[in-house]
């Protein structure tokens, strides 16, 4: 399968080259390093909703398992196009910036691409203020993955909605088992379990005294 966007890989992948070297080098380096960003947000989004209600901790803890989904997704779509990189498929494009992947490692849609469209809609789920630091981020991820040369722009279009959608519907869909499970954790005696689930929400002494001063 074949898509008509050379002519943009070629425009963006230029503009890569007349770039100083150091915004060349932090693209090739952020291209990866996005990953270990939302990796570090998951885990952030994780320990925070310890003290939210057993809903909040199972879309929490849902976030990553998604997004793991979604790159399963990703990979199996892989296998089923085959389209080659465009950093040997496009004719007069310049050497992109980071190594081609070998043959084989096809590239649509991309992985990177779909990663971070789910990451950012997830950690959105959890807290839904975060979607103005994780959005730009996807976005930035994506575009990375074309400004090195290694994807099409479609590739990285492909990979965000992917991720977006498939992200959301299993968090969506996992959101209520997920939900009694922590409930059922939470009431364990395994110490070790009960400090993964966290404490969840505290109780305000006010109303412990209300409620007791009212049985008296």
């Amino acid at each position: 399968m074949t898509f008509k966007d050379d002519e943009l890989y070629r425009d963006i992948t230029g503009f890569a080259h007349d770039t100083p070297t150091w915004v060349q080098h932090t693209a090739e380096v952020g291209t990866e390093a996005g990953i270990l960003v939302f990796g570090a947000l998951f885990a952030v989004a994780w320990w925070r909703s310890r003290r939210d209600g057993p809903h909040g901790f199972a879309i929490a803890v849902l976030a990553p398992l998604a997004t793991a989904v979604a790159y399963v997704c990703s990979e199996l779509l892989k296998s089923g196009f085959t389209q080659e990189r465009p950093c040997r498929a496009v004719a007069e494009a310049v050497p992109s910036l980071a190594a081609c992947p070998p043959t084989g490692d096809w590239s649509f849609p991309s992985n990177h691409a779909t990663i971070a469209g789910a990451s950012a809609v997830t950690l959105a789920l959890v807290r839904r203020a975060v979607i103005w630091l994780t959005a730009p981020l996807a976005l930035l991820m994506a575009f990375s993955r074309v400004f090195v040369g290694v994807h099409y722009p479609h590739d990285v279009a492909a990979g965000l909605l992917l991720g977006a959608v498939v992200a959301a519907t299993a968090v969506l869909l996992g959101r209520r088992p997920a939900t009694r499970l922590a409930e059922a954790m939470r009431a364990s005696s395994a110490p070790a379990v009960r400090w993964l689930t966290g404490p969840g929400p505290a109780v305000a002494p006010t109303a412990t005294y209300v409620t007791s001063h009212r049985r008296r």
